[in-house]
């Protein structure tokens, strides 16, 4: 496994280098937050430990940089800041754990083993499918019987909400809290548009629908009626 460690203190990162290569990890090391950056975009790492208090771009900088890009490599941060609200700020900001300083070592180790083995899970699922349409989302690329099908961001997303429940009765407060992140109905036509648009992408020209409506429910993404 390949780690980053984003680290200003170089004897902290000694240590945790020495033991992190007898613990059978391969290890990158980064003493500032830009360098950390342009290393974790360059390079595909299994798990980023980032320090939070960092020269010239901060850990969470780093983290809300790399989620924009649409980077998922698991990050752990470590922080001398060790308040519920940081906690709860540096997940926000896209961080998968959290590790207060000072720590154990076992401890570190042991999250760094909990968060691969997540990643290794979610990378299984990078790529969906029902009947002839395919959907990577790593490279966000939609196809459907090899033809290739052109979405906007808000589309993509819909889509991949409705790939990863197929056969299930999607409702439209499912729709506004998954995709829209939405937790009230702002009583517009907002999911009929995006859905009439996503329909027309993905159906228009092929023989058999696979967006379909479930009147007075909302909508099913399957192979037939």
């Amino acid at each position: 496994m390949s780690l980053l460690l984003i680290e200003d203190d170089l004897q902290a990162a000694e240590y945790l280098i020495k033991g992190l290569r007898e613990s059978g990890y391969t290890i990158d090391h980064s003493a500032d937050g830009r360098d950390g950056l342009a290393r974790a975009t360059q390079n595909r790492y299994d798990v980023i430990i980032a320090d939070r208090q960092l020269p010239f771009m901060d850990g969470l900088a780093i983290i809300a940089s790399l989620r924009e890009k649409g980077d998922r490599t698991p990050v752990l941060i470590l922080s001398a800041l060790g308040t519920v609200d940081d906690r709860v700020h540096g997940l926000k900001v896209g961080g998968d754990d959290y590790l207060t300083k000072p720590f154990a070592f076992a401890e570190l180790l042991a999250r760094i083993e909990a968060l691969s083995r997540r990643s290794a899970s979610a990378a299984e699922a990078t790529r969906l499918q029902v009947g002839d349409l395919e959907v990577d989302l790593l490279g966000r690329h939609v196809t459907r019987a090899g033809r290739n099908i052109d979405l906007t961001t808000k589309e993509f997303q819909l889509l991949e909400y409705l790939m990863r429940r197929p056969g299930q009765v999607i409702t439209r407060t499912m729709l506004l809290e998954g995709v829209w992140n939405l937790h009230f109905d702002p009583q517009t036509n907002i999911i009929d548009v995006h859905m009439s648009r996503l329909r027309n992408a993905v159906d228009k020209g092929f023989p058999r629908p696979l967006i379909h409506t479930v009147r007075g429910a909302g909508y099913v993404l399957k192979e037939s009626e």
